[in-house]
């Protein structure tokens, strides 16, 4: 499905007779350098520029000059971090460009020239390497010259990497690197895929510094350059596709499909960022006499990038040199993900999982606590099976937010509920699973607000505490129960695996009743597993101690309860506070407290507040959590909302919705005016108003 209209920014551009049409740079690296993991922005490489410089007609009188600087997110200024030797922009004049350099290239119907600026690409410069972590970026500006004058000017931004998959995973500058990541649209709440520059930046800094991801796949279609510039400044890597889901047409429909790959390859090939070409129509069957030219002309059109295309049948033909699958064989109960030597025969190409989840388990914001941990925790089941394979390169989930679709495919009202954040880009539960594999900031969710209510027969059964700490100490109405350490997850593969709460009562009984040792630990075992079960989940192991209980400690009913409701119940007495601690390094970096909510405040969270025309008018994401007085959300607020504006901006949506699952938003546009601009958010228990600047 895709939105009619024009959804990013037109221009027109007048130019010269003879001007440059394109331009492709490649970082050449050659072998033999050692990539340092513990400063990869300080590493420093001989590599080469090769440019491929594309002219409109044949000028023998043109000389082409280049400039070489270093990028930094301030433009094109000077770097304290730019390595000795490329510190200064230098220029070089190529000689004159001579008639046999030229060849008929029938694709663009232009001349070329490779190799054109030879004495750049025969010198080796000191640079550094775009990384995952440390994404160095250059910027080469071209420069058309007839005698003095400049004829035409045209810069490219690219990055020195060497991206490679291999039979046993993808490698980054010499290093195995585990690709994780989401499958993005470009689609927002209201405005369909018309999102400015902002928007589009938004999304790329949610996946990589919100969600901690180290990728992205752009389903299916190529989005907004403006996303896959911000990928290229935060080391985001990216799996970029052609249009299509599933249907393969006739022959004039293919040779549509073609020019559409040649047009996505030569537009966005300069993007560093972009690892993979997706040259097959997603999902589609196979096809042999039509993939075999769409990896032709990826590589023909770009020698530096391998192609790989996303299938759902298992076994399919492969011409490509990535095998890339959908894998949806996990459904809570099978294991996370099928092992590769089961989806294909081939053993001498990479192997990539391209979606899991989604439409498997549809959950929305406002389901139920069961359901939204359930949904977590599936997302762990793939991401560490995954990662218990050394021969698959990784995997990228379905998907990074819910989002508008067609009839057929949503859940009645159009929405598909696959994200792991909702329309708005506030994150489920389950966002914190990918959040919490990376140590770069604090996390700690817990998968239930523990109000037994909220539960079958009041049982609260598995309960998860998602974290990247080294272990999280755990309380009941401030006395400590048990510390969780990082190596107590039964997830063993991935990095940070959820933790499993299964003791509720510490040392408790045995400090507080007078009654033997092995007496306190059988009915600790006992009180566990009925808070997790109930009582006809206490096993084998657990009937046998009951019945030790009762016919040789002569424990009755009636003490069984009392304890049970002192230690575990909440049944109607003190209101319980549930305390997480996340303890680093010997230190509390997060805290979180589940008690029984007793006010509402309104959690506000705006990505920009200084608003700026530029190309088109400027928009501002509001993203609305209501929040009770520990900070969590409140999932059964579906309070209205009202906005209204004051000044130069306008509300992108209705003025008046309502919360669901606690959360919610709106989006704020410029209207062409300078000034002073507010934006009031109303509900029944707390008003804010937020003020912009648009410029």
């Amino acid at each position: 499905m895709t939105y009619t209209g024009i959804y990013r920014p037109v221009s027109l551009q007048i130019v010269p007779d003879n001007y440059i049409k394109d331009i492709f740079v490649r970082g050449i690296i050659p072998g033999g350098y050692v990539y340092n993991d513990r400063e990869p922005s300080a590493n420093k490489t001989e590599a080469k520029i090769k440019a491929s410089i594309t002219l409109l007609k044949e000028d023998k009188s043109l000389n082409v000059r280049l400039r070489l600087r270093r990028f930094t997110e301030a433009g094109l200024a000077g770097d304290s971090n730019i390595p000795a030797g490329a510190r200064s922009a230098f220029d070089i004049e190529s000689d004159n460009l001579k008639a046999d350099m030229y060849r008929e290239e029938t694709l663009l119907g232009t001349a070329q020239m490779d190799d054109v600026v030879k004495a750049i690409s025969h010198r080796t410069l000191p640079v550094s390497l775009w990384d995952s972590l440390y994404p160095a970026m250059y910027v080469l500006r071209v420069e058309l010259i007839r005698g003095t004058e400049v004829i035409d000017e045209k810069e490219v931004r690219f990055g020195f990497r060497k991206m490679l998959f291999k039979h046993d995973g993808f490698y980054l500058n010499g290093r195995k690197f585990r690709i994780r990541g989401l499958n993005r649209h470009q689609s927002y709440a209201y405005a369909g895929y018309a999102m400015p520059r902002s928007m589009q930046v938004m999304d790329a800094d949610i996946l990589r510094n919100e969600l901690s991801l180290g990728a992205v796949r752009t389903s299916h279609y190529p989005q907004s350059h403006d996303f896959i510039g911000r990928c290229d400044e935060l080391g985001l890597l990216v799996f970029m596709e052609f249009p299509g889901w599933q249907h393969i047409g006739d022959s004039q429909w293919k040779d549509q499909a073609l020019v559409n790959l040649k047009e996505m390859i030569t537009q966005y090939r300069n993007h560093t960022s972009i690892m993979l070409w997706g040259v097959r129509i997603n999902e589609s069957v196979d096809d042999d006499d039509f993939y075999k030219k769409t990896n032709e002309v990826a590589h023909n059109l770009d020698d530096s990038r391998q192609t790989g295309g996303v299938r759902a049948k298992d076994h399919s033909h492969l011409f490509e040199d990535v095998y890339t699958y959908n894998d949806f064989s996990h459904d809570g109960k099978r294991p996370g993900c099928a092992p590769r030597k089961r989806i294909t025969d081939d053993d001498k190409h990479a192997y990539l999982i391209t979606e899991y989840n989604g439409h498997m388990f549809p959950t929305k914001s406002f389901d139920t606590e069961k359901r939204r941990a359930e949904h977590a925790i599936r997302h762990a089941n793939v991401i560490d099976k995954v990662a218990s394979y050394s021969d698959i390169a990784g995997s990228f989930g379905w998907c990074m937010f819910d989002y508008n679709t067609h009839k057929d495919f949503g859940s009645g009202d159009r929405i598909c509920y696959h994200g792991v954040m909702d329309m708005f880009r506030n994150p489920k539960l389950a966002a914190a699973v990918y959040e919490s594999q990376s140590d770069e900031h604090p996390v700690l969710e817990i998968s239930s607000s523990m109000d037994i209510g909220e539960h079958d027969e009041c049982i609260r059964g598995d309960v998860w505490m998602i974290t990247n700490a080294d272990s999280v100490r755990f309380y009941k109405n401030d006395i400590f129960i048990h510390e969780y350490k990082k190596a107590d997850s039964p997830y063993k593969n991935m990095l940070h695996g959820p933790l499993l709460i299964d003791d509720y009562i510490g040392d408790q009984i045995r400090e507080n009743e007078s009654l033997p040792k092995g007496q306190c630990d059988d009915i600790k075992y006992l009180m566990n597993r009925a808070a997790r079960f109930g009582m006809g989940g206490i096993g084998l192991k657990g009937a046998l101690k009951a019945g030790k209980l009762v016919t040789i400690k002569h424990m009755t009913f009636e003490d069984a309860t009392k304890l049970y409701n002192k230690y575990i119940g909440d049944w109607g007495g003190k209101s319980t506070e549930f305390k997480f601690e996340a303890v680093k390094d010997g230190k509390v970096v997060k805290t979180v407290i589940k008690s029984p909510s007793k006010e509402l405040h309104l959690d506000i969270k705006i990505d920009h507040t200084d608003l700026k025309e530029a190309e088109t008018y400027d928009v501002a994401a509001v993203r609305i959590r209501a929040v009770d007085q520990n900070g969590n959300v409140a999932p059964f607020a579906c309070e209205p909302v009202m906005f209204k504006t004051c000044g130069p901006i306008e509300i992108y949506g209705p003025s008046l919705a309502s919360l669901q699952g606690g959360m919610g938003g709106c989006y704020i546009r410029t209207t062409g005016k300078n000034g002073k601009a507010s934006l009031t958010i109303q509900t029944e228990f707390e008003t804010r108003t937020v003020e912009f600047n648009c410029q």
